[in-house]
């Protein structure tokens, strides 16, 4: 297999991966029950419960809004149930160049996206009738300099019954936890479960064909690691899980909401959909307090991007939201080595193609033996021309011959052919682990390109790389004789450079220094074939 063929085979490869990511997304099959799952109710609804036992659905909010800021989070929450109903990524901004911060959790008309908690339950504060209007002394907190955490206290009685609700920020985290103490001063007991849920329109899931990103749910149980659960599942079926510890989040690119629970117990995952809005929560283990006793109930609050070590150190498989797909474990150390190269040389850009060179040096192994087959090839070609003429139509004798030709040449037919089979799950890694690194987003790396995460804004890169890859096409050797393949042949570095155009600039980068340091080992590999009498043209 010459090498315009080997041009041919990555780029049917690499659109049916790309065309096989977007049809999984449309198409990603629904969960199937565990045996630990709990029994839905009569009416199909699984989502917290008040004290009647009706789903709390209520969507009201107030104009009694506290704000707490730390180094990394500014969050408003409604005192009306304490629900986190905006959160700012102070460290992110919302587009490039500009001085506003990221908004994860909003309230907008049309894309409400808020974090909602509260108590159920036969002494809870929540039910469908309204919510707890809290009290808080202040509106506005801050972390101050030199400390590492802020609490903000919220409190509310009922039946003798004293309840606090607290946020607790720390510095440089976007773990916020929870917590709700019960101090119960009545004279009998009184039976308590915390709910979280993330609420959001039904949104469609986004992304391209070139970017396939996520919008939806998604949880984790004791049995699944890490699964996708889109607003499409949950109109079709609520979840209803039991689990030892897990989680329950909302994703997008780059970024992510989730509930971790931190009590001990079975917790009940949920899902559910009313009025255009989509709830994916949790539910902690109900407690009992006694009369003149105290109990604390916390979940954790996940907002902020993708960053792989924080959300594993927050939450088991957290880090699995970073979704790389199934060539995860080949696309996650690459990710480890291009941070940490990008720890040295600073620029990012810079770490791909240094991370370029180490992956293409690592297959030189592969690459030297796909086109010293490719030679042997081409030298073999006047003799398999004579066996066609000989044999004519009997294909049998000649697919006998041509074996025996290889074995006496030490051919192998597939030699250029298998390289490039194995070099694919390399590209496929690295492609997932450059779409879903959150450090790449408006990131800068040299002149024109102002953020390696969109497409060349003068596309001089997927230029760059059709040229490039025109030019590996020129050196390679061609056994190909035919006119319609050879016009395909020469159309391809076109095709590319058109579906390149759409790309992060990157992923083009990466293409672009991949095809430069191609063109470099042909070169030498070539001239070493020379000497050895095995001529590349």
């Amino acid at each position: 297999m010459d090498s315009q063929r080997n041009i041919l085979l990555i780029a049917l490869l690499f659109v049916s991966f790309l065309l096989f990511q977007q049809w999984n997304m449309d198409n990603n099959p629904q969960p199937q029950s565990q045996g630990v799952a709990q029994q839905v109710n009569n009416s199909g609804d699984v989502p917290s419960h008040s004290a009647d036992g009706q789903p709390v659905t209520d969507q009201s909010t107030s104009n009694n809004l506290i704000t707490i800021n730390t180094d990394v989070l500014a969050l408003t929450v409604d005192t009306l149930g304490g629900d986190v109903i905006e959160a700012k990524l102070l460290a992110y901004n919302n587009e490039l160049d500009s001085a506003d911060p990221f908004v994860l959790l909003k309230n907008e008309e049309g894309h409400r996206y808020i974090a909602q908690s509260g108590l159920i339950g036969a002494n809870g504060i929540d039910s469908t009738n309204g919510r707890a209007q809290l009290n808080v002394e202040g509106t506005d907190f801050t972390l101050a300099d030199g400390q590492d955490e802020i609490r903000v206290p919220m409190t509310y009685s009922q039946d003798g019954i004293n309840y606090v609700k607290t946020f607790v920020l720390k510095r440089g985290s976007y773990a916020v936890d929870v917590q709700y103490t019960i101090d119960n001063q009545s004279d009998k007991a009184a039976n308590v479960q915390m709910y979280a849920q993330l609420r959001q329109n039904l949104l469609d899931d986004g992304g391209s064909l070139t970017m396939p990103t996520y919008r939806g749910g998604a949880y984790s149980t004791d049995e699944t690691n890490y699964k996708k659960y889109k607003f499409a599942d949950m109109e079709d079926k609520n979840l209803n899980l039991s689990t030892q510890q897990g989680w329950a989040a909302m994703l997008q690119h780059y970024f992510v909401s989730a509930w971790i629970p931190r009590s001990e117990g079975t917790s009940n995952l949920y899902s559910r959909t009313a009025d255009g809005q989509g709830y994916i929560g949790v539910r902690l283990p109900a407690a009992t307090i006694p009369a003149g006793g105290e109990e604390t109930l916390t979940s954790t609050l996940w907002v902020g991007p993708k960053l792989q070590d924080q959300m594993e150190a927050t939450a088991k498989n957290l880090n699995l939201t970073v979704d790389y797909g199934w060539l995860w474990f080949i696309a996650s150390p690459l990710h480890t080595l291009l941070s940490f190269i990008q720890s040295i040389v600073v620029n990012w850009g810079l770490a791909i193609i240094v991370l370029t060179f180490i992956v293409r040096g690592a297959m030189y192994p592969l690459t030297k033996a796909q086109y010293t087959s490719m030679a042997k090839m081409r030298m073999l070609q006047p003799k398999l021309t004579a066996m066609r003429e000989r044999f004519g139509d009997d294909r049998q004798r000649m697919s006998q011959e041509m074996m025996e030709l290889y074995k006496k040449e030490k051919v192998n037919p597939l030699g250029g052919c298998l390289p490039i089979l194995l070099q694919m799950p390399i590209f496929i890694s690295l492609y997932w682990a450059l779409m879903e690194s959150v450090e790449l987003r408006h990131t800068p790396f040299f002149g024109w390109i102002h953020d390696l995460s969109a497409q060349d804004p003068y596309y001089i890169l997927p230029i760059l790389m059709g040229a490039s890859m025109f030019m590996i096409q020129k050196m390679s050797p061609t056994t190909v004789t035919d006119p319609m393949q050879q016009k395909i042949m020469t159309f391809m570095p076109v095709m590319f450079t058109f579906f390149f155009l759409f790309f992060p600039s990157g992923l083009v980068l990466y293409w672009l220094v991949s095809n430069i340091v191609t063109l470099i080992q042909q070169t030498l590999i070539y001239r070493a074939l020379e000497k050895k009498g095995l001529h590349s043209k």
